[in-house]
């Protein structure tokens, strides 16, 4: 008869005394051989010796297949189980006496350069007994004190026979209040209809079933996970009489699961935007209702205005001041918030987001906490919020990443009755560590995306320049966040002869670079007008420039990168100049890789300049060409970059069309024009950089010119001015005399000593007095300082001090020297 294992004191089983293991399982009751690789006899234990009558000293050393009866049924014998890692079954042995035995034997092959006997064979001398009534005793106690899992027993009425001591725990039954009833009047819950419906089944087929169920234990407030296996019983002739119920409660690793599953949607939700509130957001969702029923993400206000927050984030004295970025809450509206979004609010010392950011570590707490109650008792607006919705347990989470703290975030619950425990704040701390690095880089490329936008609206025209050529009216889109602030320009530059140069151009790429790209090439734009270059020779020069541009960025390159595989992307870019001329209403215009401009006539009809194709600057360095029209007074030109017409979802000619459909539409100013237009084409955000520039042209009238032919002779000059007086007092610039005949005067015999003809004077009156000498000549004029006795070279000089600016330009035909002076109103 086996004998209880009791329990002394402290709880200490007899098996834990020194050496009691072995007297205890008793050795002898199990024969026990080991063997080597070459089947010797290295081990024979007393077991043994009981077995088969052979002393351990007359067996160790011999083969063990002398102590066989018959062969073992394997094909090749003992030696080709050396690849098993085990065998088992019946073996015939010779006991010393001379009789055959029958034993069922186990043989563990152990692995190679293991500290031991190659196999070990064992056999129980008790195998072949019937089971007693101990073993029945055994059977029945384990079930109903198996503490690894709820058992229950059904009959083929679906009515519970036994229930083991943990399933008496979970359904909080004893055995004997739940004999009888079946599994959905034992729990009054879905899961348990779902359970019969399974038993119903398993009674049906003889097939075993699995379900995971969710449902909460009488008296606890949380839901457990169970693990449900349901299957038939069998009596000796197969038949089922019944089917077995056994719950495994997997509680600890369904929330185990259900932790990493969050944390795998937060890494993919979190940190989809480069935009800090949005971001903040997103923590704030993903979190509500799985880990918490409120949210609130609070950034530090000392991030509005300042790049990096102070080094004490904490003030030493005062609250602290959190500005509410997002919230997120299982009921609608948000109701248990006591600051908005966007707001705001501050924090005495003692409170637990202000504690939290001081010592910089999470805090847990229920809402009876000493710390807590004497905050709230601060706070009467928090404090009736949370006796409102039953706030019952909080955790406040610093937001910290690369060394700055950012913020906290702070989780409520409420409506789930179970309190936050260690593993939630721990789980809350990797979320708010992963939403802070996402922050963190929001918030630092906001930063420099500003930085980047600021430089690029300071590159481009702050306010358009007032002339007589043309109205005009202008839009510039940054792109989207994703993309990055482009190269996208466009400038109005006022030209001598009233007339106006219009630019539109495009800089590849995105960010700073493209950024100061466009600002050298506006630059170079505008220089290369000034000296009144045609449109053709200046894109020529700008096409000289990007590609010098290029030279220079592959040498910074291997510099940088010296015996490295990387290379900088080349600098490019297209660009579109016009130049119009009121006075003739002639406009030249030339591209270089860029959309052509849209012309909208008097009468509303739209078309398109043909201009001749043309590569992007810095790809040819082939000349340019340029095309002339005329546009009647009242035509409007249109000008724009490619992310105006060319979207993702969209190819150019289909945006093309919708530009020209939504320049026909009537409106009341250019400025609503523009608005139009974007809206129009671009209902969304950008996904690449827009520049529109818009200009309805005008025309200076007949008699706002006056020119003359002035013959090759000195004498001339005389004549010349008293035309030019005679102009000047029709049209009522008497004031304008003085100035005029004396930069006339200079001019024009400038002209006719130093130049060829043909000379030409002519006046231009609009807001502005122009005074312009044309002559066959190519020499350019040049400004210098007379010496005390020399008796010419004042002329410039002079007209250079009495006029507003003054200039020359190049011609086919030869140059024209001009001059222009403010007038002064009557």
């Amino acid at each position: 008869m086996e004998q209880p294992v009791t329990v002394g004191r402290a709880g200490r089983s007899f098996g834990e005394e020194p050496g009691a293991l072995e007297a205890l399982v008793d050795a002898s009751l199990t024969a026990r051989v080991t063997l080597d690789e070459h089947g010797i006899v290295t081990g024979w234990n007393p077991g043994a010796e009981r077995l088969l009558g052979y002393p351990a000293g007359q067996v160790t050393g011999r083969r063990a297949a002398d102590l066989l009866a018959e062969p073992i049924p394997v094909r090749g014998g003992l030696p080709t189980l050396a690849g098993l890692p085990r065998w088992n079954g019946d073996v015939a042995l010779r006991h010393r006496d001379g009789r055959k035995l029958t034993v069922g034997i186990l043989a563990h092959h152990r692995p190679a350069g293991a500290d031991a006997p190659a196999w070990l064979i064992v056999s129980a001398l008790t195998d072949r007994q019937p089971p007693t009534g101990l073993d029945e005793s055994l059977v029945s106690w384990s079930f109903a004190q198996s503490p690894c899992c709820a058992q229950a027993i059904y009959d083929t009425r679906l009515r519970l026979r036994r229930a083991n001591a943990d399933m008496e725990r979970s359904a909080a039954l004893t055995e004997e209040e739940m004999r009888g009833l079946r599994v959905s009047e034992i729990i009054d819950h879905h899961a348990g209809l779902r359970a019969e419906r399974s038993m119903a089944r398993v009674l049906r087929t003889g097939e075993p079933e699995y379900q995971e169920n969710y449902l909460q234990a009488p008296g606890e407030n949380h839901e457990h996970a169970w693990s449900v296996f349901i299957s038939a019983l069998r009596d000796h002739e197969g038949t089922i009489r019944g089917v077995c119920l056994s719950a495994h409660d997997m509680t600890e690793q369904f929330w185990a699961r259900k932790r990493l599953q969050l944390i795998a949607e937060a890494g993919r939700r979190i940190g989809s935007t480069l935009d800090v509130t949005r971001t903040a957001q997103e923590l704030a969702d993903v979190t509500v209702p799985v880990l918490a029923d409120f949210v609130s993400v609070d950034l530090l206000a000392a991030l509005d205005d300042a790049p990096e927050p102070p080094a004490p984030v904490v003030p030493a004295e005062g609250p602290l001041l959190l500005r509410r970025a997002a919230l997120r809450s299982v009921t609608s509206g948000a109701p248990e918030a006591v600051v908005a979004a966007g707001v705001v609010d501050s924090y005495p010392p003692g409170s637990t987001p202000y504690e939290s950011l001081r010592t910089g570590r999470p805090a847990l707490h229920e809402v009876t906490d000493p710390a807590f109650t004497t905050w709230l008792a601060r706070d009467p607006a928090r404090a009736a919020r949370v006796r409102a919705f039953g706030i019952h347990s909080v955790m406040a989470v610093p937001l910290a990443a690369r060394g700055t703290t950012l913020g906290v975030a702070f989780f409520v619950r409420h409506r789930n009755q179970e309190t936050f425990q260690h593993d939630d704040l721990v789980l809350a701390g990797e979320l708010a560590a992963r939403a802070a690095v996402s922050i963190d880089n929001a918030r630092r490329y906001t930063r420099e995306r500003a930085t980047a936008v600021t430089l690029q609206r300071s590159l481009l025209p702050q306010r358009l320049p007032r002339q007589a050529a043309v109205e005009v009216a202008s839009r510039y889109l940054p792109a989207g966040p994703h993309a990055g602030v482009g190269g996208d320009w466009f400038d109005v530059i006022p030209l001598s002869g009233a007339r106006v140069a219009l630019v539109v151009g495009d800089v590849v790429g995105h960010g700073l670079v493209a950024s100061a790209t466009m600002g050298r090439l506006r630059t170079a734009v505008r220089t290369l007008a000034d000296i009144d270059l045609p449109c053709d020779e200046l894109l020529t020069h700008l096409d000289d420039l990007v590609a010098r541009l290029n030279t220079e960025e592959e040498s910074d390159t291997e510099g940088r990168h010296a015996g490295s595989p990387e290379t900088s992307s080349d600098v490019g870019a297209t660009c579109l100049y016009a130049v119009y001329d009121p006075v003739t209403r002639c406009c030249c215009l030339a591209a270089a890789g860029h959309p052509v401009p849209a012309v909208v006539s008097p009468d509303g009809t739209v078309d398109l300049v043909g201009l001749p194709a043309a590569p992007p600057l810095g790809v040819s360095g082939l000349p340019y060409e340029a095309t002339e029209v005329t546009l009647p007074e009242g035509s409007l030109l249109a000008l724009y970059t490619n992310g105006l017409v060319e979207t993702p979802d969209r190819d150019l000619d289909a945006g093309v069309h919708r530009l020209r459909q939504a320049l026909a539409r009537p409106a009341a100013s250019l400025d609503a024009l523009c608005d139009t237009v974007l809206a129009d084409l671009l209902p969304q955000r950008p996904a690449d950089d827009v520049a529109l520039l818009i200009a309805r042209t005008r025309a200076l009238d007949a008699r706002q010119v006056a020119t003359w032919e002035v013959p090759a002779d000195p004498s001339a000059v005389a004549q010349t001015r008293k035309d030019v007086v005679a102009q000047l007092e029709r049209w009522g610039l008497s004031d304008a005399v003085f100035v005029t005949e004396l930069v006339v005067s200079e001019l024009v015999t400038n002209a006719i000593r130093h130049a060829e003809p043909p000379v030409q004077l002519r006046l231009i009156h609009d807001s502005t007095l122009i005074c312009e000498v044309s002559d066959g000549g190519n020499t350019a004029p040049h400004l210098r300082r007379a010496r005390t006795y020399d008796e010419g070279g004042r002329g410039l000089l002079l007209v250079a001090q009495l006029t507003e600016r003054w200039g020359t330009r190049q011609s086919t035909t030869g140059k024209t020297i001009w001059a222009e002076q403010n007038l002064v109103p009557a």
